[in-house]
C-alpha cells in the first residue's frame, strides 16, 4: 500500500518534495487540527527495515532531543544503546559522534543516530570512519532519500534546528526506508571503492 507521512498543518512542502513523494508512492497528509491525538501509525518493529540495535548519542546541544528520542524509540520496541552525553554540560561533538560511528563500523549497532546543535559537525566526524555513511537530515525528504539512494547507516539531526514532533517523524521514516538498489547500488559501490582506495593509501 501507499506510505503515508503525516505533517503539521503549517508545514511547508516544496514542489520538489511533492514530486518525490509521488515518485515513491508516498501520500502527504496534513493533520486536521492541533487537538488530534498523536497516535503512532508505525508498523511493529518486526516490519521495520532496521531491526538491530541502534546506537544514539548527542552533545549538549542535542541532549534534550536525544533524551526524547531514546524514550520514543524504546516505546516503539527498538533496542537502543545510549552512548551519551547524559546532561547539558558542555561536550565536544566529535567525541560522541565518533562513539556512535564506531559502533556502526564495528557492527555493534545496525544504525546510528547523532544529535548536535545543527547536525552538520557530527556528520563530518562520522564520515571519517571507513564504512560509515552519515547523512544530516533535518527534513523528511532528505531522510528518505539518504536511505533509499545513499544507503546511509548513520543519521544526524540538529537539536537546535528541528522540534520533537518532526524529529520523531524523521527518525521513523529513516528507519522504515530501505535501500533502493539498482542504479543506486552502482553509485554507492563507487563510494565504497573511493573509501577503500583512500583507506589503503592512508
Amino acid at each position: 500500500g501507499r506510505a503515508i507521512i503525516r505533517l503539521e498543518p503549517r508545514t511547508i512542502v516544496t514542489p520538489l518534495a511533492k514530486d518525490m513523494a509521488r515518485e515513491h508512492n508516498i501520500q502527504l497528509s496534513f493533520e486536521a487540527g492541533q487537538h488530534r491525538q498523536a497516535k503512532s501509525t508505525v508498523p511493529p518493529v518486526s516490519q521495520q527495515i532496521v531491526k538491530g540495535p541502534i546506537a544514539i548519542g548527542s552533545d549538549h546541544g542535542g541532549f534534550e532531543l536525544k533524551t526524547t528520542l531514546v524514550a520514543f524509540l524504546k516505546a516503539q520496541g527498538f533496542q537502543v544503546n545510549d552512548v551519551g552525553c547524559y546532561s547539558t554540560a558542555s561536550v565536544d561533538y566529535p567525541d560522541v559522534a565518533h562513539l556512535v560511528a564506531e559502533a556502526v563500523q564495528k557492527k555493534e549497532a545496525t544504525a546510528g543516530i547523532i544529535i548536535d546543535g545543527a547536525g552538520i559537525g557530527s556528520a563530518i566526524v562520522a564520515n571519517k570512519l571507513p564504512g560509515v555513511r552519515a547523512a544530516c537530515c533535518n527534513d523528511l525528504f532528505t531522510a528518505a532519500n539518504s536511505r533509499e539512494h545513499n544507503s546511509a547507516n548513520v543519521l544526524t539531526l540538529g537539536g537546535r534546528v528541528i522540534g520533537e514532533a518532526l524529529a520523531k517523524k524523521i527518525v521513523l521514516l529513516w528507519l522504515q526506508t530501505d535501500f533502493g538498489g539498482g542504479r543506486h547500488k552502482t553509485r554507492v559501490d563507487k563510494v565504497l571503492a573511493i573509501d577503500a582506495r583512500y583507506r589503503k593509501s592512508g
